[in-house]
């Protein structure tokens, strides 16, 4: 497998070996099952579909509980698809476990960032205000000029303004595992990962 979904708990710091103090991510991955096998033949590509969390029947469609029925596990929150292994055979059913991964591993973690609604340009693009001086009052906080006059008589697509803030899926690079607790399936991933806590995270190797 070359992932599994996970849930952010928080953030905390712990000691390296070397005494230094490390920021850090808990992020409780899996168990993950398998509730899909693709193929070439079947689907057109090739993927392992997993899904993690429980979810009640009352809240699950009759298609999605008949596709679980079919993999034997009970309805899932959360379904995403990863790359298979070459080699590896999977079925469904199959659980996966922070056992996957070891200290020292790099990982990319996708998620949801936070949304913080309509924000202004200082907020949403790192503006800097306007000066405070030669009576100025009301503009502080005000994107300025937006373009040019007569020529070209339009506003360039891509203009920095203000809008809706966060709310997309993010993901952080090469982020290392620095402490595994396979009893509690949590792992501790250095530095900061997207999202809220509780908000739902991919772990990719």
């Amino acid at each position: 497998m070359r992932g599994l979904i996970g849930k952010k708990i928080g953030m905390t710091q712990i000691y390296s070996s070397a005494g230094n103090v490390l920021p850090v991510t808990i992020v409780e991955a899996g168990p993950c099952v398998v509730t899909q096998v693709k193929t070439e033949k079947n689907d057109g590509y090739v993927a392992i579909q997993v899904g993690y969390g429980e979810r009640k029947d009352k809240h699950t469609t009759k298609p999605q509980k008949g596709h679980f029925d079919k993999a034997g596990t009970a309805p899932k929150r959360v379904v995403t698809e990863f790359r298979s292994v070459p080699g590896f055979e999977y079925k469904a059913g199959q659980e996966f476990t922070v056992r996957l991964f070891k200290i020292g591993d790099r990982v990319d973690v996708s998620g949801t960032s936070k949304g913080r609604g309509f924000a202004g340009v200082i907020k949403r693009h790192n503006f800097k205000m306007q000066g405070f001086t030669h009576g100025q009052s009301e503009y502080l906080r005000h994107p300025g000029s937006i373009g040019q006059a007569s020529d070209p008589s339009r506003v360039f697509k891509g203009m920095k303004m203000a809008g809706h803030y966060g709310n997309k899926k993010i993901t952080a690079l090469n982020l290392e595992i620095v402490g595994i607790d396979a009893d509690k399936n949590q792992l501790y991933i250095k530095g900061a990962v997207p999202g809220a806590i509780n908000g739902y995270l991919t772990i990719t190797k």
